[in-house]
């Protein structure tokens, strides 16, 4: 679901920078540690969505994973909840519209923070996106020190591009796989003993 939700971001800042700009498809899903690579020509003149860092949700990691189907009780692992740092780095052609790129990326997330399949079309065109049927997700502004700027462009090895960071919260990660199953328990009896001494 990793995939699929940056997918969907892509998608919907692509659109929202289409209007602002007139430019279509603007924002890709790239590594952008390899934006001077001139092997890869799909980052030039882009905004380029990456991945950054991967954290689990630890409040949400003890809800228990039973659900009641057809009078059967199921049992499964809790499902994996995640917050997603997404980079958005303006690769644009002038340092001009990167840094519009980059305002209007954060216009559109002032505007729209939470993301579901009903305020969400999701776009025909991608693959990945045909079998969701249910997501939820919130993409918060996430502001690193200079000194953690400085640390994931190091990282990254390249020159520093306009950029803003967002979190993405809460990605949830759940296999098919049952842990067990059995019937639900209906009633209890047992037998009252008042002849306490």
């Amino acid at each position: 679901m990793i995939y699929e939700t940056l997918e969907i971001v892509k998608d919907q800042v692509s659109k929202y920078l289409e209007q602002k700009t007139t430019d279509a498809n603007l924002v890709v899903l790239e590594n952008v540690s390899k934006y001077e690579d001139p092997d890869i020509n799909t980052m030039s003149d882009k905004v380029v969505l990456s991945l950054l860092n991967i954290e689990e949700e630890i409040s949400l990691k003890n809800n228990p994973n039973i659900k009641v189907k057809n009078g059967e009780t199921i049992y499964k692992n809790a499902p994996v909840n995640l917050n997603v740092f997404a980079l958005f780095s303006a690769n644009r052609n002038t340092y001009t519209r990167s840094l519009i790129a980059i305002s209007f990326i954060i216009e559109f997330f002032q505007s729209k923070k939470i993301f579901t399949q009903t305020n969400t079309p999701l776009n025909p065109t991608i693959p990945a996106l045909e079998n969701i049927k249910e997501f939820r997700f919130i993409a918060e502004l996430y502001t690193p020190t200079f000194e953690q700027l400085n640390y994931i462009w190091g990282t990254l090895g390249g020159k520093a591009l306009p950029s803003v960071l967002y979190k993405i919260s809460v990605v949830k990660i759940e296999s098919d796989s049952l842990v067990e199953k059995g019937k639900p328990i209906t009633e209890i009896s047992g037998i009252l003993n008042n002849n306490m001494p």
